[in-house]
């Protein structure tokens, strides 16, 4: 069949608004997903006091950075616990999202595989790995509190594996296969490693290792929210300028190098920066899977594989994903809350065992 020209700009039209459509509907998704957010938890504010002392906070901060006005009227109830207990929580679910899902485009472009993220390829066991020292092993290192030497070595282990993966991979030759192989191998070692130390733990500590590795956000603070927005917002734009070496990866080691890619080089660049922006979020939050599994594939199967729009399109997708399973988190048996992480495999696993089935591919 020939394809005119005017055929190509048509459909060239279609896809360009479709992408648009996309982006102002994940727009529209997350400012419902906020303000949902915004009104749950402890507290017992009727809906009206939450968006009330968030346009009271909000005033008051805009005031000070304006004008340098210092505001002298005590903040009542209501704005203490909408500022100070959840609206960081959802800022914090909303970029924690946004860099999982990215983090999990990356991997599955560099490798070429459909199952491929940063949690099948044993960062996060890495990391659970790290927090079961520092919980267990470290329980009587008195130089920094328990929890920043937890975060801390969470994410040391986490980079550590990633380097790991990279010098295993890079032994056989740098390619997407070797780096699989790599990564499943560093998942098991870990894992027995955290088998172990648990082993010899003490209940209680056998027990905060366990809640760890659940994720959740109940711990989130501003500061933290800061170092893990700061990361993002230096790492991402790089990898949306490099999208074209993602599209030349994606097709094929021998297509990228014919069109002048530095394959070894680019792969590691692209799998540092998954493995650094994995590694600050569950350092902070314990393991939140299936964001970075999930996301990309939503994202793919309704905008295309062109990394330049399907980069930043997932990153919103895997916020969406994560910020709406944390308010069901809140919702569904309050007041207790569910941790993040095991809502997160709720709905991950469905649509994992829907691409099992459904799809009768094994490309993209």
């Amino acid at each position: 069949m020939t394809v005119t020209i005017e055929d190509f700009a048509r459909e060239s039209s279609r896809i360009k608004s479709k992408r648009i459509f996309f982006f102002l509907g994940m727009g529209g998704i997350l400012l419902v997903l906020t303000l949902v957010g915004i009104t749950l938890g402890s507290g017992e504010l009727t809906i009206a006091d939450s968006y009330r002392a968030l346009w009271d906070g909000l005033s008051a901060r805009l005031a000070y950075l304006i004008s340098g006005a210092v505001s002298t009227a005590t903040p009542d109830t209501a704005e203490i616990v909408v500022w100070d207990i959840r609206l960081h929580r959802v800022l914090f679910a909303l970029v924690a999202g946004f860099g999982l899902a990215i983090a999990g485009t990356i991997m599955q472009g560099i490798l070429r595989n459909p199952l491929a993220s940063p949690f099948t390829l044993g960062i996060s066991s890495a990391a659970s790995c790290g927090a079961s020292v520092a919980i267990i092993l470290l329980a009587g290192v008195t130089i920094v509190s328990a929890n920043l030497l937890v975060v801390v070595m969470a994410f040391l282990f986490a980079i550590a594996a990633s380097f790991l993966i990279y010098g295993m991979a890079r032994k056989k030759g740098l390619s997407s296969s070797s780096l699989i192989l790599a990564g499943i191998a560093i998942m098991y070692l870990f894992s027995a490693i955290t088998s172990l130390i648990q082993y010899f733990g003490s209940s209680d500590q056998a027990a905060a290792v366990v809640y760890w590795m659940f994720g959740s956000l109940s711990a989130t603070t501003w500061p933290k929210l800061l170092i893990v927005t700061a990361v993002i917002a230096v790492l991402v734009p790089y990898i949306v300028i490099r999208a074209w070496d993602l599209n030349a990866l994606a097709e094929g080691d021998e297509i990228a190098k014919s069109v002048g890619v530095p394959v070894e080089r680019t792969m590691t660049v692209f799998m540092m920066i998954a493995s650094i922006i994995t590694a600050v979020i569950i350092a902070f939050t314990g393991t939140i899977g299936f964001i970075g599994l999930v996301a990309p594939h939503i994202t793919r199967m309704t905008i295309g594989s062109d990394h330049r729009w399907l980069v930043p399109a997932s990153g919103l997708v895997g916020a969406a994903i994560l910020l709406g399973a944390d308010n069901l988190c809140r919702t569904l048996i309050y007041p207790a809350v569910i941790p993040v992480g095991i809502m997160t495999a709720f709905l991950g696993v469905p649509f994992f065992l829907y691409l099992f089935m459904k799809r009768g591919d094994t490309g993209w």
